[in-house]
């Protein structure tokens, strides 16, 4: 089941939130998943964005999809990341954070800020948000915080700056998971949510 939340802050910024339960009651754990890039249509309803939630509802997890507000260069998106895991922070036990793309970057670094989050998950993220913002400094913070982490790419990406990212992961023993594809992994998006369900079910446990 799947109910609209507007999220709290200065920025219209709207969400998905889905249940596991079939009557839409809520899990006591939840994912906040980060979609792409808003000026390359990015949105809440992205095809991979959907295969984990899907993936993460059969396991008893729900998932809050959430669009950006008006673009802000990375910044505001950024902060509309914080306030949608502020919103889930509020209400469920435990919260999981992940991102495709450019949502996976605003992922790192929103958990790079979070040293409570169960783990967060990037799906080939770039290396970058803006000239002030990146992800390889994200990571080390979040390595620090000791959030667990999980980098998933696929060696054909020729559209995100990824190897950066990457890179970092494995210097500081973060968990790394390749894909044999493009960036937007055709065809492979019930295996992507698979894999990313994978890595939170342990961390999360089973909802209810």
């Amino acid at each position: 089941m799947t109910d609209t939340v507007l999220i709290p802050g200065g920025r219209d910024v709207r969400a998905s939130l889905d249940t596991a339960a079939s009557d839409g009651s809520r899990s006591d754990r939840v994912v906040v998943a980060c979609p792409p890039h808003p000026q390359q249509r990015g949105h809440r309803g992205d095809e991979r964005l959907v295969a984990v939630s899907d993936a993460l509802t059969d396991r008893g997890i729900d998932c809050l999809r959430f669009d950006y507000g008006d673009w802000d260069e990375g910044y505001g998106e950024s902060t509309d990341a914080d306030e949608a895991v502020a919103w889930a922070v509020e209400r469920y036990d435990r919260v999981g954070l992940f991102g495709f793309s450019f949502g996976g970057t605003v992922a790192l670094v929103a958990a790079a800020s979070r040293p409570g989050l169960a783990g967060v998950c990037a799906l080939a993220p770039t290396a970058r948000l803006n000239p002030d913002v990146d992800a390889v400094s994200a990571l080390a913070e979040v390595d620090r915080l000791g959030v667990p982490a999980r980098i998933c790419y696929a060696t054909r990406d020729s559209t995100a700056d990824w190897r950066p990212v990457v890179e970092r992961a494995e210097e500081l023993g973060i968990e790394t998971v390749a894909f044999e594809s493009d960036h937007f992994f055709v065809g492979r998006a019930g295996e992507v949510g698979e894999a990313v369900a994978a890595f939170f079910r342990p961390r999360l446990g089973d909802g209810r």
